[in-house]
């Protein structure tokens, strides 16, 4: 990962739009973020997410097709994954002081975790970007943008 680029953080939900919701109204624009990434090449995303995406498409994918997407899913888009993608590592393990502290702020479970990993992993000066940007607003040290408001800056 170039550590001099501007990261640019990606959720679940703007994999999942590309992967499954072609009708989306969003989905030119998801798409075009995602094209912007994969030229830029300063794509990152987090294993709980890689996750996520493999959890929700789980149920159209048969077993072959879902190992398919964890290897490929971040060679497909460009992105780096934090903190590893090796199948074999240990799940990211926050303290659960950590996690509530974040729900206290009013999170779920899942964007607790990944707030959490983004936080402790990546600097400042990294853009999250989601369709849920407003869910990561107070529990980010990073400001969060969706990819419509992201694209309008560059």
């Amino acid at each position: 990962m170039d550590k001099k680029k501007r990261l640019i953080f990606i959720d679940t939900n703007v994999f999942v739009i590309e992967l499954r919701y072609k009708n989306d109204a969003n989905f030119k624009t998801n798409r075009d973020f995602l094209h912007f990434i994969a030229k830029e090449g300063k794509g990152v995303t987090s294993i709980i997410n890689i996750l996520e995406v493999c959890g929700i498409l789980s149920f159209n994918l048969n077993d072959r097709q879902l190992m398919e997407l964890f290897h490929y899913l971040p060679d497909k888009f460009r992105v780096d994954v934090i903190p590893s993608h090796d199948i074999d590592a240990s799940f990211p393990a926050p303290s659960v002081k950590d996690i509530m502290g974040l729900m206290r702020k009013k999170a779920s479970l899942g964007d607790a975790l990944i707030a959490n990993v983004v936080n402790n992993s990546l600097p400042e000066r990294t853009s999250f970007v989601s369709w849920d940007a407003a869910h990561f607003k107070d529990i980010l040290v990073m400001e969060a943008l969706t990819p419509k408001a992201y694209l309008a800056r560059q």
